[in-house]
């Protein structure tokens, strides 16, 4: 196949970035099209299994990357329209204004953004009400200025959750409710209603959902920006180079490898590449040619370098009174996230996870052995779970990098301890506090099967800054618009263009930043 039409633009991807942009673009009126690698998600039952999910990766891409030492691992990546939105746990916070400046750590400094939270903020009040997030600004006491409250109210919290947030502010801590992107509509007491797209089960984090619920990149944005007619979307088309022009300043060719084995290429004017961190950075890499020999955008060498992925800890401690929850993910707490009064660096912050079941806490059960309880049944164990995520940040080292070897394949190098006393810290913080919240102060153990960690590398789903943006082309690939500094018409916007991570999911700042270069964008081609 050799498509010889010209569109304005081409967007690689359809997740957080990619979604948003073309979103962004179809009101515009020019041809914009999409090439998404996989397809549209299967609804189905095993959509809300944990053992399909979780235990056997049933969506999980069937493929291998390999690690500094050449050992090959499943990584936490889904090929489907939406991207790795299909499977996030919707939690979508904005960086706070000190995640924009360099911020010092235990192990390195968090370097400078070229552009500051105000710059960011007025996209950042546009994707929460795009992305229907519930919250309320103003309770998390550091968080930054905001030009417009949430426009939906929080998922309100099931008591057991309820009575952890009375437990956390008794002992002097400012808990808040977790911003979510859900389409839920709730009653006074915080049930769905019978008009609620959301029925507020408890299969939120981690699972595709079944009803369209949740605020994922396809149903926000890639399905409503399909109903323009000058939008189209080319699923099953894994993009697999970039050519140039003999300058090596333009982009001239988007090819392809489709479904059914044959090539494809795909022309237009612009070319925005969003493809998740790793990927887009191995995109990049693999269209090297006589004018780019180190890659596309690489002349500073930056390209696959700088790989962060947060350091993240998924635990589950064990209530003494049952707890009953089904949206259990409706709390955070940001005490720590920049210091403490015993340690002057950044720990992070911490927030809850979906609700376990007996499916995932019998998949643990082998890496559990003498932390729990033996007189415990699974479904008794699994009914007083209350599960936390903590999450810090990693530093951007330019070890840490995506490399192609021979065969093509993604090699990932990863240092695991890279600035970690801050996490663990947080784990010590949490775990102090276990016997004041009414939990056994013993039981606080790994649930590393959410994680999809046989590995810990495995754990790609908050990959990022592998193309960064900055205002020097000797040590970023992008300028501060997202534009490729060696290319005319390329640009990247998922996570890949972060020069830091901060200490929270990424997905709304990349949204934002989506909608932020989708206006330049939209500016150039009108």
């Amino acid at each position: 196949m050799v498509d010889n039409q010209q569109y304005d633009v081409i967007v690689i991807g359809t997740g957080a970035g990619g979604g948003t942009l073309a979103h962004r673009l179809a009101p515009t009126g020019k041809r914009v099209l999409i090439l998404e690698r996989g397809g549209y998600l299967p609804r189905e039952r095993d959509n809300w299994e944990s053992t399909a999910v979780f235990v056997k990766g049933k969506y999980r891409a069937p493929e291998f990357w390999y690690d500094k030492h050449g050992d090959r691992f499943p990584p936490e990546v889904n090929y489907y329209v939406g991207g790795n939105t299909k499977f996030f746990g919707a939690a979508l916070f904005r960086l706070r204004p000190e995640d924009f400046g360099a911020l010092r750590h235990h192990g390195g400094i968090s370097p400078a953004w070229p552009i500051r939270y105000e710059d960011l903020e007025p996209y950042y009040t546009e994707a929460e009400h795009l992305y229907l997030v519930h919250g309320r600004h103003g309770e998390d006491p550091g968080e930054g200025p905001v030009s417009a409250q949430y426009a939906h109210p929080p998922v309100l919290h099931e008591p057991r959750i309820q009575q952890l947030s009375d437990d956390l502010e008794s002992n002097g801590l400012h808990p808040f409710h977790l911003p979510i992107g859900v389409n839920l509509v709730q009653d006074a007491e915080g049930r769905a209603t019978h008009e609620s797209v959301c029925i507020r089960c408890n299969r939120v984090d981690g699972f595709p959902c079944l009803v369209r619920g949740k605020a994922d990149a396809q149903v926000v944005c890639v399905d409503p920006a399909l109903t323009h007619d000058n939008v189209e979307m080319v699923t099953g088309a894994n993009v697999r180079k970039l050519e140039t022009d003999a300058t090596g300043r333009t982009v001239t060719a988007v090819v392809a490898e489709l479904e059914d084995g044959s090539e494809a290429r795909f022309r237009a004017d612009i070319v925005v590449v969003a493809c998740g961190a790793v990927n887009s950075a191995a995109l990049l890499l693999r269209s090297a040619n006589e004018r780019h020999p180190r890659g596309l955008a690489n002349s500073s060498d930056v390209v696959g370098r700088h790989y962060m992925r947060h350091n993240n800890l998924a635990l589950m401690a064990v209530s003494h009174e049952p707890n009953d929850t089904q949206f259990q993910k409706t709390l955070a707490l940001n005490d720590w996230y920049l210091g403490a009064d015993d340690w002057e660096f950044p720990l992070g912050g911490i927030q809850m996870l979906g609700k376990s079941d007996a499916d995932q806490i019998k998949g643990e059960a082998p890496r559990w052995a003498g932390l729990a309880s033996p007189d415990m049944p699974f479904e008794v164990l699994a009914h007083h779970a209350v599960d936390f995520w903590l999450c810090g940040e990693d530093l951007p080292q330019p070890e840490n990098r995506v490399t192609l070897d021979d065969k093509g394949d993604i090699h990932l190098a990863l240092d695991e301890k890279n600035n970690i006393e801050g996490l663990k810290r947080l784990q010590h913080k949490l775990r102090g506090m276990l016997g004041k919240l009414g939990m056994h102060p013993h039981h606080l153990l790994p649930h590393s099967i959410y994680l999809h960690k046989g590995m810990p590398i495995g754990a790609t789903a908050h990959q990022a800054g592998t193309v960064r943006f900055g205002t020097d082309p000797r040590s970023s690939a992008l300028d501060v618009d997202c534009k490729a500094h060696d290319l005319d018409n390329l640009y990247v916007v998922d996570t890949a263009f972060f020069p830091s991570i901060g200490a929270v999911n990424p997905s709304l700042t990349a949204i934002a930043n989506a909608m932020r270069v989708g206006d330049r964008i939209a500016e150039r081609i009108r």
